[in-house]
Parts: structure tokens; sequence; C-alpha cells
């Protein structure tokens, strides 16, 4: 058990949520996913969470396990081509985690996801929240683009724009 991982998750609320993500930023993100989503046949989600629940976080859940729990809540696996992509935001950890359906992953593998992840996460340590995002969401656009690429059959957006604050 560690307890300043402790610490740390019940002094951080959703009031740290609503400071590094206004309804502004939160609009921007969404408006990034919709662009995004518009050059490639590819499904974007983002989520932000402020900390985890007491239970799972003396259990030792990690970030990677939360937003893998979050994917399967999201349904982002429940995409025609196996092409969805979860960008988790843990938010008392700063840690980010991306989780990708297994027809993106298998084309790409977890070392290109871990990089963006540590771009977003440097901009983080900046104090950069809305830039760190959207840095982020356009990268995973760019891999989606290159590999889903936008056809007449496959414009149908199958997943929510709109980001999730848990």
């Amino acid at each position: 058990m560690n307890i300043k991982r402790i610490l740390k998750h019940l002094s951080v609320g959703q009031a740290t949520v609503n400071r590094k993500f206004p309804r502004a930023t939160l609009n921007k993100i969404e408006q990034t996913i919709a662009e995004v989503e518009r050059t490639c046949a590819g499904q974007v989600r983002f989520a932000v969470e402020h900390a985890l629940e007491l239970s799972p976080l003396l259990a030792g859940q990690t970030a990677r396990e939360r937003a893998i729990e979050v994917f399967s809540q999201l349904r982002v696996w429940d995409t025609e081509q196996n092409n969805g992509v979860l960008i988790y935001l843990l938010l008392a950890d700063r840690d980010v985690e991306i989780v990708a359906d297994r027809g993106i992953h298998a084309k790409l593998g977890q070392q290109v996801w871990e990089s963006i992840c540590q771009e977003m996460e440097s901009a983080f340590r900046k104090g950069d929240f809305e830039a760190g995002v959207i840095a982020g969401i356009s990268s995973v656009g760019a891999h989606l683009a290159l590999h889903y690429p936008v056809s007449s059959d496959n414009k149908v957006n199958e997943l929510p724009d709109s980001p999730v604050v848990l």
C-alpha cells in the first residue's frame, strides 16, 4: 500500500478537473476529436478522472487497469473496424494511458502509444493540459489516418466526440 499515492488521490478533487479542463477547453478537445475523425475512419475518445475511488485505490489499481475499465465502459472497443482509441488521464497520478482496440494496436504496438503518452505528460508537467491533450489527439489521429483512411463507406461517427469527465 502506497500511502503517498493514497493521500494524493484523496487530495485531488473534481475542482482540479474543473480548473485544468474548463468548459472552453473541453469544447476545444471535442472539436479536435471531430476534426481528427474527419480525416480517418478511426474513433477517438478522451476521458479524464480526478482520482480513483478509495476501494480500487486501496487494492492498488493502476492507471492502466482503470483505463482498460473505462475503455470497456465507454464501449471504445465496439467499432466496426476495431480502430477505437481511448486517451485516459488520471490527474492524481498525472498518468496518461492510451488503450487501443486490437485492429489499430496490432498495426502500431505499445511503443507508439507510450511515446504519445510521454509527450502529453511532458506538456502536463509544464501546466499546459489543453495543448497536451490536443497534441495527443492529433498524434493519434495522424496514425489512424495512415492506417484507416477515410472513405465514402466509413464516414459514420460510431462514438461520441465529447470528452468524458469521470
